[in-house]
């Protein structure tokens, strides 16, 4: 049984990788800690929670909410409501969650739990780094307890979608991605443009999906349908892109990975117009050390198929 904690800014794409996460038969999940991105900390934290409360019927733990940072480290907030909503569930405007967040910060829960049980527990972020970046400046020797570390960020291919050459969570906070990428960590790296083309939902597959009839399938399409506008009126997206849940499609399954390989990667940080770019070293022109396995391509139906199972 593997033992995860899930850093997440929660909303609409979030919730569906938290609900693979409690599917999955070899996976645990210990707790989530919660990041300002999407949407503001309280509302992400209040999303994580509801998603949790949904999921009762294949998870009868109380599994810990832990709120961190409300903002970035040094960039003002910037939150995606014009793609998740207001309420980053599409505006589903769904009642309070009835269980409550801990009373302990994210971030010195992260340093307790790892430095508790060193190479016992994986990380998978969701969201911005930030979180990550201040444990790890509060304690380095964390990133040695982290067995390994799955980080949704990143545009591998430089296909950006806040920018041309970004993506949002590196964008969000590049100061502290590239604090965690120079940290020594295990990682990978799960850029958002594995969730495009192949990857996406059509819509036949999200109608499929629908036709499950579990509160989790309802879930999972109802938060989403301001992303699918979006996706397809902004970014030009043939369908439902979801580079949370593919993400944590290949942290649950790494064989998901069809093409990868351990490269160094830096993160802009001074450029306004390459802000957050994942500088991605594949050919090992830079003479630097790699530091990331960056995950190139990944098997489509087998993330959509892991996506159905833990729905149905």
């Amino acid at each position: 049984m593997r033992r995860f904690i899930v850093d997440t800014d929660t909303a609409s794409d979030d919730a569906v990788a938290i609900m693979m996460i409690l599917a999955a038969e070899d996976a645990r999940l210990e707790a989530l800690t919660i990041v300002a991105g999407n949407v503001a900390l309280s509302q992400a934290s209040i999303n994580a929670r509801y998603t949790l409360e949904v999921c009762s019927d294949i998870c009868k733990r109380d599994i810990p909410v832990y709120e961190g940072c409300d903002r970035p480290w040094l960039r003002d907030a910037y939150t995606a409501e014009w793609f998740h909503g207001e309420d980053g569930m599409s505006n589903l405007n769904f009642s309070k969650p009835r269980r409550i967040a801990q009373p302990e910060h994210a971030v010195a829960e992260l340093i307790r739990r790892f430095e508790n049980e060193p190479g016992e527990l994986e990380l998978i972020t969701l969201g911005p780094l930030t979180n990550i970046a201040t444990a790890l400046s509060i304690e380095p020797r964390l990133a040695s307890w982290v067995k390994h570390c799955y980080v949704m960020g990143g545009a591998a291919a430089t296909l950006g979608n806040v920018t041309p050459a970004a993506e949002y969570n590196f964008w969000c906070d590049p100061e502290a991605a590239q604090r965690v990428l120079q940290s020594g960590m295990n990682l990978t790296l799960l850029g958002w443009e594995l969730s495009c083309n192949d990857s996406a939902l059509s819509d036949t597959e999200i109608a499929n999906i629908e036709a499950l009839g579990t509160a989790r399938a309802r879930l999972a399409i109802d938060s989403n349908r301001l992303a699918l506008n979006a996706l397809r009126n902004l970014q030009g997206q043939s369908g439902l892109a979801l580079a949370d849940p593919v993400a944590m499609a290949v942290a649950l399954d790494p064989t998901v990975a069809v093409e990868q390989s351990f490269v160094a990667v830096r993160i802009e940080t001074t450029s306004e117009l390459t802000r957050g770019m994942s500088v991605v070293d594949k050919n090992g022109v830079s003479g630097d050390a790699p530091n990331a396995n960056v995950c190139f391509a990944i098997d489509a139906p087998r993330w959509k198929s892991m996506l159905g199972r833990a729905l149905s």
